[in-house]
């Protein structure tokens, strides 16, 4: 079995998806407000523990987020609501994720998503999601022997998710049990947690709030184990 070290080797070096390649390398430095900076531009690792009883299953990197920093769910609106929602319930050092070198370290938490690289409008193709799953798959084999709870955030996640748990043998019914914020289910010795995507658009709306994050990931966070 391949380390953290040569998973995220050998995935910043992916350039299976054309699509994806064109956009993460064209779109850097194109907003003003980053003008100049070097952006990260290439398939995004997994951030946190590498022993986590707690995994958090986004969707993409973000254009000028993630795709700019280099690092999961750091230097957006989705990324600062998530940190915050995470040094709230007591498994982030900090609550601000600005970049690599930070100090950030996250206690007993992973990051991760279905496609690492940022697609056009936040929206990956299904034939990318494929793609990009093994990457999922090899990742959350690695925290098998300690994960114990997931939270995954929006649909997106849940349905690249599910295939990926019942290929590993975790037992997934069928049919699969559908998307729902709130959603709780029980895998085996593995607990999966629906909860609404923190976008900015999700935000703005009033689609999800903080209280109702912080009692997702709290819920989360003591199934794992952490509090």
């Amino acid at each position: 079995m391949r380390t953290f070290a040569d998973l995220d080797a050998s995935l910043v070096e992916c350039r299976a998806c054309p699509r994806l390649v064109e956009w993460r390398e064209s779109v850097a430095g194109t907003k003003a407000a980053f003008a100049g900076e070097r952006y990260w531009a290439r398939p995004v690792p997994g951030f946190g523990a590498e022993d986590a009883a707690l995994a958090v299953v986004g969707l993409a990197p973000s254009a000028h987020g993630a795709n700019r920093t280099g690092r999961m769910f750091t230097g957006d609106p989705s990324g600062d609501f998530l940190f915050r929602v995470l040094y709230e319930v007591g498994l982030a050092s900090q609550p601000v994720s600005a970049a690599i070198g930070d100090g950030l370290t996250l206690r007993g938490t992973r990051l991760v998503s279905p496609v690492r690289c940022a697609p056009p409008e936040n929206r990956p193709t299904p034939a990318e999601r494929d793609t990009c799953r093994h990457w999922l798959a090899e990742e959350l084999d690695l925290l098998r022997p300690t994960l114990r709870a997931i939270v995954v955030l929006g649909a997106f996640g849940w349905q690249a998710l599910l295939p990926v748990l019942s290929a590993a043998g975790w037992p997934v019914p069928k049919p699969r049990p559908a998307f729902a914020h709130g959603a709780r289910m029980q895998f085996g010795d593995l607990a999966v947690f629906g909860c609404y995507h923190v976008s900015p658009r999700n935000v703005q709306t009033g689609r999800v709030t903080q209280p109702m994050v912080v009692s997702a990931f709290t819920a989360a966070a003591s199934a794992a184990g952490l509090i």
